[in-house]
């Protein structure tokens, strides 16, 4: 009698979890960064697939030698490595926006375009700002510091 229950009961719950909507806004996923196609763009595999993800909130050079920097951070920071990725949102282009964190037990957690922005390597982009001002903050320290973009011609 119990069986009798108990298998719709997990066939439903089956279904339910199959058929669950697609990532949405705050939504995070672990998984290991196997590829960094640029500073502001890499790829995530949770497992049962990958994301690229473009990383939000920052403009990162494109070509020049800061370009090749940022890059190298940020391969150091996660290719390889377990990461986490909290979800924004998609654009017209269907681009997935996300955040990004190392999940090293060394470096501890650590959001990847903060740190390109502290290292001078990525500007925040104009009018956006994650809740507490972390990037404006880390904007702010690279430019008093005079790193990367901001570093005063000799």
């Amino acid at each position: 009698m119990r069986r009798r229950f108990l298998t719709p009961i997990v066939v439903g719950i089956l279904a339910l979890v199959a058929s669950a909507p697609p990532l949405v806004a705050g939504d995070a996923l672990y998984g290991t960064v196997t590829a960094v196609e640029s500073a502001g763009v890499v790829t995530l595999d949770y497992g049962a697939g990958k994301y690229d993800l473009h990383i939000v909130g920052i403009d990162v050079p494109s070509k020049d030698p800061l370009a090749t920097e940022a890059r190298q951070l940020v391969a150091d920071l996660v290719l390889g490595k377990n990461a986490r990725m909290r979800f924004y949102h998609r654009t017209s282009k269907g681009e997935m926006l996300a955040r990004l964190f190392t999940d090293d037990p060394e470096l501890g957690i650590r959001d990847v375009a903060i740190e390109l922005v502290r290292a001078g390597l990525a500007q925040r982009q104009e009018g956006y700002d994650y809740p507490y001002g972390e990037l404006a903050a880390a904007e702010d320290e690279a430019r008093a510091a005079e790193r990367g973009l901001w570093a005063r011609p000799r």
